[in-house]
């Protein structure tokens, strides 16, 4: 990447500053992370207090991935126009603003229009932080410093649920749920003050202009997909919700002839179109819809069944799905001692199968101990689906980004990672969707959460067989993506 004659020398250039950097990026990924997981545990406290139906619910999960999805594409080429650095304050900024907002929420609509511009200012600040390491870091470090989001993402996925849980027990001063969000607000200040101080201004020379009209293509595209999956059961699927969803994937049709066409004008496009062309790649990120739409979507019925189904308080709750948070640090560990170069795909198909083998194991515990269930019955099933996550992620972004050349790279990442986020919307409407659709219908707790579990485990299955498509092992150049 160039520099821009414009903008001055960085000042980040003591290997101490850059590490300090480094911390504030990781301070800022700590925030999107937490605030990805903490509505699944507050969910019910939330919904008793504001009020609102299930599709509420399905909402304060879904509308911060969704607006994640669709801004994470266009959030990267913002940094390039107009400076690394001003954006990630920005983003920053906007974020703990976006936090306050959830925090002082008096009704669902404005936690849910709050949650959305979360997402949005996230979007905005996550990929200025990934794009300036590589800027401030020489090659023989990158390693090292990439290495450092290992640890994190895993400290974050297993404090998470259990610091939500806390903060909503523990009602400090009165707060309750709110504090969930609430906690952004050092956290993010912090982080945007030492931005100012510490991280370099970058952008580059040659800089292309925003396709808007694909973001908004993509973006109608989504909602017109998600919104009637998480609406229509609660207005009995009326035949708009279908119609809905119909437009949807001629949204997308439209959105991928509009691409072509500008890559045929010299236009640098949103996404890259041959992209599509190639096997590999396309059922790499079907594969990976359908296994981030399981994992997203488990992660919050299981919330709804302990603290509805079983009455578990919040806490309680969170620290029931610890064993699955413990079992993914277990399988990440596993998977970078090395088993992640010498499988390679063989590892991603490992991970999937222990992890559908977990939800069966849980399905069949929740069966078989009835009534009676407690979090210790529940460990096993939970540890086995957090081991094979852990094995199944390690090489998957590696994986199917090895199936495309390496100038299509950094428009491939940031589609494998927005397809990621969608999966997460997706996997809330559906999943959640087949939840309340069951319990509707009158069926008890347990038995609607082992229906949505055998869901979990056919998301697994299309996975499992979409990964015959992709390569067999990972670029040298692109370990440790």
């Amino acid at each position: 990447m160039t520099v821009s004659a414009a903008v001055a020398a960085p000042r980040v250039q003591p290997y101490r500053w850059r590490w300090i950097a480094l911390f504030v990026i990781l301070a800022a990924e700590v925030m999107d992370l937490l605030d990805a997981l903490v509505t699944t545990i507050a969910a019910p406290t939330i919904q008793r207090e504001l009020g609102g139906s299930g599709s509420m619910v399905q909402w304060l999960g879904a509308g911060y991935t969704l607006a994640m999805a669709v801004g994470l594409i266009t959030g990267g080429r913002l940094g390039d126009l107009y400076g690394r650095k001003r954006m990630f304050v920005i983003g920053a900024l906007g974020f703990t603003a976006a936090s306050l907002l959830c925090g002082i929420s008096m009704s669902p609509e404005m936690l849910i229009a709050s949650r959305v511009l979360q997402g949005l200012c996230g979007a905005v600040m996550i990929p200025q932080g990934l794009g300036l390491i590589k800027e401030m870091f020489p090659p023989h470090e990158l390693g090292k410093a990439f290495g450092m989001f290992g640890p994190v993402m895993t400290i974050s996925s297993v404090g998470g649920p259990v610091l939500a849980g806390w903060l909503v027990d523990a009602d400090f001063f009165g707060t309750g749920w709110r504090m969930i969000f609430l906690i952004n607000l050092p956290i993010g200040l912090a982080a945007a003050l030492a931005a100012i101080r510490f991280l370099p201004e970058w952008r580059t020379a040659d800089a292309t202009r925003l396709d808007l009209a694909g973001m908004l293509l993509v973006s109608a595209a989504a909602f017109l997909l998600i919104f009637p999956l998480i609406q229509g059961r609660e207005l009995g699927w009326p035949a708009w919700s279908f119609a809905s969803m119909g437009a949807s994937l001629v949204m997308f049709a439209l959105f991928g002839r509009y691409e072509v066409r500008r890559v045929r004008a010299g236009k640098d496009p949103l996404v890259t179109p041959g992209l599509f062309r190639k096997r590999a790649f396309t059922g790499g990120l079907v594969a990976g819809l359908a296994f981030f739409s399981g994992l997203m979507g488990l992660g919050l019925v299981f919330a709804l069944y302990t603290q509805i189904g079983l009455g578990f308080s919040p806490l309680k709750a969170g620290l029931t799905g610890l064993p699955q948070a413990l079992g993914a640090v277990l399988g990440f560990g596993l998977a970078m001692s090395g088993l992640q170069e010498r499988l390679g795909r063989g590892l991603l198909q490992i991970g999937t199968a222990v992890m559908a083998a977990g939800a069966v194991v849980l399905a069949s515990t929740i069966q078989l101990a009835g009534a009676g269930i407690g979090p210790w019955h529940l460990a096993p099933g939970l540890a086995l689906i957090g081991v094979g996550m852990g094995l199944a992620m390690a090489p998957f972004f590696d994986i199917v980004l090895a199936g495309v050349e390496p100038r299509e790279s950094g428009s491939a990442s940031g589609t494998l990672t927005a397809v990621q986020q969608l999966g997460g919307a997706l996997g809330t409407a559906l999943l959640g969707t087949l939840f309340f659709n069951l319990l509707a219908a009158h069926w008890e707790f347990g038995g609607a959460m082992r229906a949505t579990i055998w869901g979990v485990v056919g998301l697994l299955a299309v996975t499992f067989g979409l990964s015959f498509l992709l390569p067999l092992k990972a670029r040298p150049d692109q370990q440790g993506h």
